[in-house]
């Protein structure tokens, strides 16, 4: 058998169409020479990538992901074509087989059409913060299904990419990592409050974590039952340290007015007793 007759060989017939030993080669070859030359874009790209910024980075990963799907099926749209599949038949005869398929995967394709809006849109990248149903967690992977993200608490979280797209998300560093960061802390009504507040402000200045870019503040909030409340605010650049950063800030300002003197306020009760009450209990304690 010579090879003209080995690659003429019919295997089968699609639709009256032979499918050959030669087609089929040519037609794995389309989707191969595809994955060939995707990984080669994604090599040059990532060699760009380490002299970009990380944003630029973010961004061109998104787009290489997305790119790799789109010349996948490009090149198994050809290879469909090579074998003598129409695709346009194919898709004709697979409608109500898709629209059973659909509601059946509902999830799954709302969680790509997801995916695929978040690679387009960029609003979220590998490396952001973000703050999800209350919990604060750092982006590790963007996917078309679902979203890797990692909690402080170094736990692993699965997202669905629907959550991502119909939900409230935070995130604290979309276009800036700039975080205001409040301290709260209350004080005697018996101290001075021209020094409360220079006490907190020369504290909050010189806290060496804070960005030099903002100036903190210092306000009064109100007037508790024990005490006199202030709300003393930051700014950072390092959101994902917060719980940590709040710590130093309330350990400083605890020192601080410790120093100054100042009275940190605790709640208390004043009991005040009717005056027959007074003279029943002088004399329950003059009879003992």
């Amino acid at each position: 058998m010579t090879l003209d007759d080995l690659l003429g060989f019919e295997l089968l017939r699609l639709r009256g169409v032979p499918v050959t030993v030669g087609t089929l080669i040519t037609a794995l070859g389309i989707v191969l020479a595809g994955w060939v030359i995707s990984a080669a874009i994604q090599r040059m790209a990532r060699r760009t990538m380490h002299k970009s910024s990380s944003d630029d980075n973010r961004n061109l990963h998104a787009v290489l992901r997305l790119g790799h799907y789109s010349i996948m099926i490009v090149a198994t749209a050809l290879a469909f074509e090579t074998l003598g599949l129409n695709l346009t038949t194919l898709f004709a005869a697979g409608a109500i087989f898709a629209i059973g398929l659909g509601f059946a995967m509902q999830n799954v394709v709302q969680n790509f059409v997801s995916g695929v809006i978040l690679l387009i849109e960029r609003t979220i990248r590998p490396g952001d913060i973000l703050e999800i149903s209350g919990e604060v967690v750092k982006v590790k992977e963007l996917g078309l299904r679902s979203t890797l993200v990692r909690t402080r608490f170094e736990e692993e979280m699965i997202v669905p990419n629907s959550l991502l797209v119909v939900a409230t998300i935070k995130n604290y560093t979309l276009h800036d990592a700039l975080y205001r960061l409040r301290a709260a802390v209350g004080v005697s009504y018996t101290s001075d409050l021209k020094a409360v507040l220079a006490v907190l402000e020369d504290t909050a200045g010189r806290f060496s974590e804070r960005h030099g870019q903002k100036d903190p503040v210092v306000l009064l909030t109100g007037f508790g039952s024990s005490s006199v409340d202030f709300e003393i605010s930051i700014w950072t650049d390092d959101p994902w340290n917060e719980r940590k950063l709040r710590s130093n800030l309330n350990e400083a300002i605890w020192w601080a007015l410790k120093d100054a003197g100042i009275t940190i306020a605790f709640p208390q009760q004043d009991v005040h007793l009717d005056p027959e009450v007074v003279s029943a209990l002088r004399g329950l304690a003059t009879s003992k």
